[in-house]
């Protein structure tokens, strides 16, 4: 029987069920919940669940490659090598990279952005010098930049919002000057579901003189995304929202920024020459990957581009574009439902996921009677804080999709939603 992924990779008609059709290569999606109900996964935000290709990609490296990378000249660590370097090639060609040189593989994309402040933000920013952010950043695109602040004595600025939940783009040009020396935003906010438009914020960054970083966490799993196209500078992503295994990301930097940036962090692997007082770097991307890689993990991440590429992102955004009108109609029927960010009719393009707020009750009960249902959603601050004080909440829930999702799972959601609200109303 033809895998999920090769019967969508062979192409159906329009109004095709993408879930339908890779619902199969997710085991993890087959289990039941308690009560004999299926488990209804909603959590696709956070981190995403891994095909049978990832699972199998990872079990064959270690079964039958394991070895260090770079190192070796016997035929194991060749064929770990290949795999591991053919993992960067397909990341290169996934975001539309001139050359892999400009793919470092990090951790995450935490790291990769960590690995900007520390490299680039240490050797290039002087006191007075501005970094504008916004305020619906993930604290993984604040906290790094606000450490930097502290060291070099940088100033930070941060553009707000619309009443609709999008980037106000008359305050990012207020506040965009000359002494502005690096933008950092992200594409899809991970609570807003916002889409930002980097195309246009590269413009004006760049008229004024600045570099563009793009947290792309949020866009890479659900749009094609083109880093010439955008006009980033930099721009950074992670493995596990990509189907792919934790402990791996990667960031992506325009050639000449990485050359003339120097080492992140010290050891084997990254050096070229070593003497006891000086040493030399190796050429990129290696300048910036010290000690051993996370070399199954970089082959896992291979196989989930793969398993994307196969299915094709253009599809893939088609199908939860209809997955997330659905889910808002279900949702703004609730009374005392709140959602924030755009709507599907404001904003199209906006992200497949929806966090809200139901009047008197607290998300963490919602979420917890929704998972004595057997369905998976998130409730907290969803590593957004400043965007939540922004709207005086301590936390949201939040239904997040993807394309294994199906329109019964959301009315499932929507139904169970609505008798948590009236329990929760009718006994809190």
């Amino acid at each position: 029987m033809a895998s999920g992924v090769a019967a969508a990779a062979a192409g159906t008609a329009p109004g095709e069920n993408l879930a339908a059709l890779t619902r199969p290569d997710f085991p993890l999606l087959a289990q039941q919940a308690c009560l004999g109900q299926p488990l209804i996964y909603l959590d696709h935000a956070a981190t995403s669940q891994k095909p049978r290709q990832v699972l199998e990609a990872l079990q064959g490296y270690y079964s039958h490659d394991n070895a260090n990378v770079h190192r070796g000249a016997h035929q194991l660590s060749a064929r770990a090598t290949d795999a591991f370097e053919g993992a960067r090639d397909k990341t290169a060609r996934f975001i539309a990279a001139a050359t892999p040189r400009e793919i470092v593989f990090t951790r995450n994309a935490s790291e990769a952005i960590n690995l900007v402040a520390r490299s680039w933000g240490d050797a290039f920013l002087r006191p007075g010098d501005e970094i504008l952010l916004t305020v619906m950043e993930h604290h993984s695109n604040l906290v790094p930049w606000q450490l930097l602040a502290a060291r070099t004595g940088a100033v930070l600025r941060h553009a707000g919002l619309t009443d609709t939940g999008e980037l106000d783009m008359e305050d990012f040009s207020r506040l965009l000057n000359e002494r502005t020396r690096l933008v950092s935003v992200v594409q899809i906010s991970n609570t807003l579901g916002c889409l930002n438009p980097i195309a246009a914020i590269a413009q004006l960054t760049h008229q004024a003189g600045a570099l563009l970083l793009v947290d792309a966490c949020q866009s890479l799993p659900h749009l094609p995304v083109n880093v010439a196209a955008l006009g980033a500078d930099f721009l950074v992503g992670s493995s596990h929202k990509l189907c792919g295994p934790t402990g791996m990301g990667f960031l992506w930097a325009r050639e000449a920024l990485l050359e003339a940036m120097p080492p992140f962090l010290g050891g084997g692997e990254m050096i070229q020459d070593v003497g006891l007082d000086v040493s030399t770097w190796a050429e990129l991307p290696h300048k910036f990957e010290a000690g051993t890689p996370a070399i199954g993990e970089a082959v896992g991440m291979g196989a989930a581009l793969d398993y994307l590429n196969a299915i094709g992102l253009e599809r893939i955004h088609a199908w939860e574009q209809g997955l997330t009108r659905h889910l808002f109609q279900r949702l703004q029927a609730i009374e005392g439902l709140t959602v924030l960010g755009p709507t599907p009719e404001q904003q199209p393009d906006r992200g497949a996921l929806a966090a809200f707020t139901v009047e008197g009750l607290h998300a963490n009960d919602l979420s917890a009677l929704l998972d004595a249902g057997g369905i998976c959603i998130r409730s907290g601050h969803h590593c957004t804080q400043p965007l939540h004080r922004h709207y005086g909440l301590s936390a949201t829930a939040r239904a997040s999709l993807a394309f294994t999702t199906t329109f019964e799972e959301i009315d499932r959601f929507a139904d169970e939603l609505q008798s948590s609200v009236e329990f929760l109303k009718e006994h809190g």
